[in-house]
């Protein structure tokens, strides 16, 4: 009878939904933007597309004429290349900087054609390699191209975050991270493709379009740096920068198959990235490199936390990379998890997991089960802290004076819903769905001030719980699933819980890392067709279609250690690489 109830109940709330829907988009049509904005909007978008397609011309003109001047290179040998072995052959002369960056710029070009994953390629790059050429000490990253996220600080080009109002707002200064990479030698030649907002796991938005994802182009790459783990998982760069905030490193590191590091907040300065949201503390936005392997993450890790880092940015703890807690082999005691009981993985993933936990006890180490405490608590709170802090409200006015992007719509219209049609809907699922009412709840935001310093209060106290339980088990790092694989295009932007995996690491501010163990095969998709989850809610069921005809894509496994640990986590993460693909 209750099941009966509940179907009928549910199918009332669909038709509400697809009335508010219908009333929203009704709304939207009349109100909207007035032609006169819509037509300021669509020249600029035009305008910033022209200077794309002009770089993307002065490329390919620098590239011809280098292969002119230059016809003996081996493009694809260096192009093959570890990012180790390339900076060797850097720095004692057997490659030239010249040779490294057009061998990837034309790559990049053929890649982007492909999935289109960059906004613009940098047109200095002549005067950075001049640079290095009047250089006497050559650093640590010298002569490496590297290629960084949309909203990244880089001088005289828009960080928009794809937002259409930071077109005409250049950056007079690189970022702290660029100015740093440069005087460790590298040349930033190209900035990716974000979402509209940075804010989402759909890469798409109104101004440079969509990115694909490299092993299947019916997938998205995820987010929000996903044009970065789209060029680099397409060959088309060897190091990228990203950013995360709820998994943004580690969920497209993870879709595309490359590894992604996000370090301890603080670790890293993001002076010079633009947020989307200026005050949102409460969990740390954290920058972190992007590669093919986990020796590139720790190369870059090295060169990255030097002098110049220190003395740009004073607010950072002056803590170098501790080779001695990398390097060491002494037995790890390993926590892990199949599951976090608040979204229950897809099959492929429980068997990496577990594949994964079996080789490393074979390999001396110690697994232990660890259970992370109240998942539940730490997602909504991180929704109720974050982006909905305030209701959504500040995110929701970024959209003002832009086009929405179609994968943006179902969260635009939550951010625009008032805070009593949130709590009436929320009352009205919690019989049926009582993990969605809970959510919608979390996204009414903080009520007041008041409001805002208990949560403060209790996510200070879930820290110390977290760290608590940690202790108990004396454990080292932590082995856990991350989402996975990449989702069909379209359902990123409709379907947040399933990034519970990643987001608690930011909530309680650890490092965190992806590492690629295997791929989805036949037998995984015959299992995911009796895949319900928890309880076969709509979240379970659009999470079934999202992952579905994955046969092939990649699949990752999160390495996690405590604060400052960054280098055990690292550690972790080399162990689980070498471990699984071992021959």
């Amino acid at each position: 009878m209750q099941e009966k109830v509940a179907a009928v109940l549910s199918e009332h709330l669909l038709e509400c939904k697809l009335l508010v829907t219908a009333s929203c988009v009704l709304a939207a049509s009349l109100i909207g933007l007035g032609w006169r904005k819509r037509r300021q909007i669509h020249v600029k978008i035009e305008k910033e597309r022209k200077r794309r397609e002009e770089s993307v011309r002065l490329m390919r003109k620098e590239i011809e004429k280098y292969h002119k001047q230059n016809p003996g290179v081996d493009s694809r040998g260096i192009l093959k290349l570890t990012l180790p072995e390339l900076s060797e052959k850097l720095r004692d002369g057997a490659l030239t900087p010249e040779s490294v960056l057009y061998s990837y710029i034309e790559k990049a070009l053929e890649v982007n054609d492909d999935l289109n994953c960059v906004t613009v390629f940098l047109g200095d790059c002549e005067s950075q390699l001049k640079g290095l050429r009047d250089r006497s000490v050559r650093g640590p990253l010298y002569g490496i191209p590297v290629s960084i996220k949309e909203h990244i600080g880089y001088q005289g080009h828009p960080s928009t975050c794809g937002l259409v109002q930071y077109l005409d707002v250049l950056e007079e200064e690189d970022s702290v991270i660029v100015s740093v990479l440069k005087k460790q030698g590298a040349i930033v030649f190209t900035k990716t493709n974000v979402p509209q907002t940075v804010l989402s796991c759909e890469t798409s938005n109104p101004i440079y379009g969509k990115t694909l994802n490299p092993h299947n182009k019916a997938k998205g790459p995820s987010g929000s740096s996903g044009g970065e783990a789209a060029l680099i998982g397409g060959g088309g760069s060897i190091l990228g920068i990203g950013t995360d905030l709820a998994g943004s490193i580690r969920l497209p590191s993870s879709a595309c198959g490359i590894a992604g590091f996000n370090p301890t907040p603080n670790r890293l300065s993001i002076h010079g990235i633009r947020p989307c949201v200026d005050g949102m503390t409460a969990v740390p936005l954290c920058v972190g490199p992007m590669a093919r392997d986990v020796d590139s993450l720790v190369l870059t890790m090295k060169a990255l936390l030097c002098d110049e880092l220190f003395k740009l940015d004073p607010n950072l703890p002056p803590l170098y990379f501790n080779e001695e807690k990398f390097s060491s082999v002494a037995p790890l005691r390993i926590g892990y998890y199949k599951e976090d009981e608040f979204f229950q993985p897809n099959p492929s993933m429980r068997r990496v997991l577990l594949k994964t936990k079996k080789l490393l006890e074979e390999a001396g180490h110690q697994l232990v089960p660890f259970s992370p405490p109240r998942v539940d608590f730490a997602y909504n709170m991180f929704l109720k802290t974050t982006i909905f802090g305030d209701g959504g409200k500040t995110v929701g006015d970024k959209f003002d004076n832009n086009i929405v992007d179609p994968n943006m719509e179902e969260i635009h219209r939550l951010y625009k819903m008032s805070s009593v049609v949130k709590r009436f809907l929320a009352f009205c699922l919690r019989p049926i769905f009582p993990q969605m009412s809970r959510t919608l709840l979390s996204a009414v935001g903080a009520r007041t001030v008041t409001d805002c310093w208990v949560d403060q209060v209790a996510l200070q106290d879930y820290r110390r719980e977290f760290i608590s339980e940690w202790r108990k088990l004396r454990l080292d790092v932590v082995l856990c699933p991350v989402l996975g694989p990449a989702f069909n295009i379209g359902y990123y932007g409709r379907l947040l819980a399933p990034i519970s995996y990643t987001m608690l690491y930011n909530i309680v501010q650890f490092p965190a890392g992806v590492v690629p163990v295997g791929s989805v095969t036949a037998d995984d998709e015959e299992k995911l067709k009796h895949h319900r989850g928890y309880s076969n809610n709509p979240w379970d069921k659009l999470f079934r279609e999202a992952v579905a005809d994955g046969v092939g894509l990649p699949l990752s496994i999160q390495c996690v250690a405590l604060p400052y640990q960054d280098e055990l986590c690292l550690r972790l993460m080399k162990e689980v690489e070498t471990l699984s693909h071992r021959p």
